[in-house]
C-alpha cells in the first residue's frame, strides 16, 4: 500500500509476490517470516488462506509489548540509568534539575522538574517516583497496527481444518509440465516421432522409477491415462 495508508486486514503482514505471497512480522525484534508458493498450494487463492491463517496465528499468539513495558526499556543513549528520567543542565553543564518525562499520546507529554534548589540530593529520586506515576497512566499496546486488533478478535474460521495442505515436492506440477499432472510428462525423441508419455518418479537418494507409454501403440489419450495410473502406482509403492 502507498505510504502512510494502512493495509487492510486481509493483506496484513502479507506482501504478493510472483510465485506466491511472503508473510513478515516483527515482535519484539525477532522477525516471525514464512513462504506459500501457489504451486505448494495448488493456486493462488489457496497459498493466500494458508498465508492469511499463519499471520492470523502469529498475531494472537506475539501480540506487541505493553506501551509500559516498551517505555521503561532503557535506551542507548540514556546516561541516567532512568527510562524517561534525564536532568536539566545549565548553560555551565551543571545539573539545576531532575526531569522525568513520559510520551502518551499526540500532543499528551507529562512532564515534570524537580529543581536542586528545592529538593537538593532527593531531586533525582522525586524524578524517578513521578516517572513511575506517569507510566501509570498509559495504556494499550505498542505501534499497534488498525488491522491487529480485528484479527486478534476474531474466531478462527469454521473450515480451519480444510485449509490446503501444503503439497509434497512429488506432487507440484512444474512450468514445463505438459500433461497437468505431476510426473507425468509427454516426449519425442525426435522430430516427426509420435511420441510417449511417460511417469516418473524419484526415490530416496539421487534414484528413479519411470515407465513409458507409446502413443504409436497405444493412441495419444489411452497413453496419457496409463502414464497418469502409473504414477500413482509408483507414489503409493513410494510411501509403502
Amino acid at each position: 500500500m502507498p505510504k502512510g495508508i494502512p493495509n487492510p486486514v486481509d493483506m496484513y503482514g502479507i506482501s504478493p509476490r510472483p510465485w506466491g505471497f511472503e508473510v513478515s512480522l516483527v515482535r519484539n525484534g525477532v522477525r516471525y517470516a514464512h513462504l506459500f508458493g501457489h504451486a505448494s498450494y495448488g493456486g493462488p487463492q489457496q497459498a493466500l488462506r494458508r498465508a492469511q491463517a499463519w499471520r492470523d496465528t502469529i498475531v494472537k499468539e506475539h501480540p506487541p509489548v505493553a506501551r509500559k513495558e516498551r517505555a521503561q526499556a532503557l535506551r542507548s543513549n540514556n546516561k541516567t540509568g532512568e527510562p524517561g528520567v534525564f536532568p536539566r543542565l545549565s548553560a555551565q553543564g551543571k545539573p539545576v534539575a531532575w526531569l522525568a518525562k513520559t510520551y502518551l499520546g499526540h500532543e499528551e507529554i507529562l512532564r515534570t522538574e524537580f529543581e536542586l534548589t528545592d529538593w537538593g540530593h532527593a531531586a533525582r529520586a522525586q524524578a524517578i517516583g513521578e516517572r513511575q506515576r506517569q507510566l501509570g497512566r498509559m495504556v494499550g499496546l505498542a505501534r499497534l497496527h488498525p488491522a491487529e486488533e480485528a484479527i486478534r478478535q476474531r474466531p478462527p474460521p469454521d473450515d480451519e481444518a480444510e485449509l490446503p495442505a501444503k503439497r509434497s515436492k512429488s506432487e507440484i506440477v512444474r512450468r514445463n509440465n505438459t500433461s497437468g499432472v505431476s510426473g507425468v510428462q509427454f516426449k519425442t525423441p525426435r522430430a516427426g516421432h509420435p511420441g510417449y508419455w511417460v511417469a516418473i518418479t524419484y526415490t530416496a537418494g539421487k534414484s528413479s522409477v519411470s515407465k513409458s507409454f507409446s502413443v504409436r501403440a497405444l493412441g495419444h489419450d489411452v497413453a496419457r491415462e496409463m502414464a497418469i495410473a502409473e504414477r500413482q502406482k509408483q507414489l503409493r509403492d513410494k510411501s509403502a
